[in-house]
């Protein structure tokens, strides 16, 4: 068995050397400081981060997928982000995906020791027939998850783009991939637990990557969620809110033009602004790759012409 004490995050945090003498508040504090780290791993990776948001973008574009893949924490955080994108987004379900170590029943109870098969991990790949125009992403806190590592050379032999997420330094894990994601937040407060410091840089680093993407896929006009689900009443809400702060509509006026558009915010507000009919909006998104702005400025430019 391989001893992985000399990982980063295997490591003792001199900082919580007596954490089992502490006051609640004491604890508190603690983490407060010690989180504050991971404000610094971003930061410290932003180029990393930006180049997979690049790469992420143009593969999907161009008919590709983006999946997680992990094992324990890692996992869970990879299928909470996938799972998040359709009602944020509306993506089809399969554009984003999660695979965790031992399937859905992982998600819910313990199955660590699943991580340990490397085939495993190939056989998830090839299960979802990868091919050159998808993304890849590993998720390993300390770098060596035979599962993650397994399904990351599996997708490199099919010719797809890999992004690896890690919190250890490059000498300690070395990884083939197109980029290399390395969130040094430090040892853990509780010596090894990284769903501690690791799990909330893994999250933050998912939420900036996944959001950036779609925002270069034209989901998102200013800051708002435009392609948003209207799955319920809450995201009813939110959609009639960002129509009626955009436009010079009542709330009541709102909801007759959504319900117009099919409930899709994004086709909404291209007929409110240039007149057109749903048919007609439908068609000028899907010619401008699903980008309001572009078919917004497309379409007033071909109107002022004329």
């Amino acid at each position: 068995m391989e001893n992985r004490g000399h990982l980063l995050t295997e490591q003792l945090n001199p900082n919580s050397q007596n954490l089992d003498q502490l006051t609640s508040l004491e604890i508190v504090d603690l983490f407060n400081k010690e989180d504050a780290k991971t404000l610094e791993a971003i930061a410290n990776a932003r180029q990393e981060l930006a180049r997979a948001i690049d790469l992420t973008a143009e593969a999907l574009r161009g008919g590709g997928r983006l999946l997680y893949v992990g094992a324990g924490t890692s996992g869970r955080l990879g299928v909470l982000d996938a799972a998040e994108c359709p009602p944020t987004f509306c993506t089809p379900e399969e554009l984003v995906q999660g695979i965790i170590a031992g399937g859905s029943g992982a998600l819910v109870r313990s199955s660590e020791n699943l991580e340990d098969n490397r085939s495993d991990g190939a056989s998830a790949i090839a299960q979802r027939e990868i091919s050159q125009l998808d993304v890849v992403m590993g998720i390993s806190a300390g770098g060596t998850t035979p599962y993650v590592q397994g399904a990351i050379q599996a997708a490199i032999e099919r010719g797809a783009t890999t992004i690896y997420l890690s919190c250890v330094p490059v000498d300690q894990v070395s990884i083939p991939v197109d980029v290399d994601l390395r969130l040094l937040v430090g040892a853990e407060i509780l010596a090894g637990s990284t769903r501690l410091k690791a799990g909330t840089v893994t999250k933050m680093a998912l939420n900036i990557i996944s959001t950036g993407v779609m925002i270069k896929l034209g989901k998102v006009y200013g800051n708002r969620m435009v392609d948003v689900s209207v799955t319920n009443n809450k995201l009813r809400d939110r959609a009639l809110r960002i129509i009626s702060d955009l436009t010079d509509l009542s709330r009541e006026e709102a909801g007759d033009l959504l319900e117009r558009s099919n409930n899709k915010v994004k086709l909404c507000l291209l007929m409110h602004w240039t007149g057109v009919d749903e048919a007609t909006g439908d068609r000028l998104l899907t010619e401008n790759q699903g980008d309001l702005r572009t078919a917004l400025t497309r379409t007033m430019k071909v109107a002022s012409s004329c």
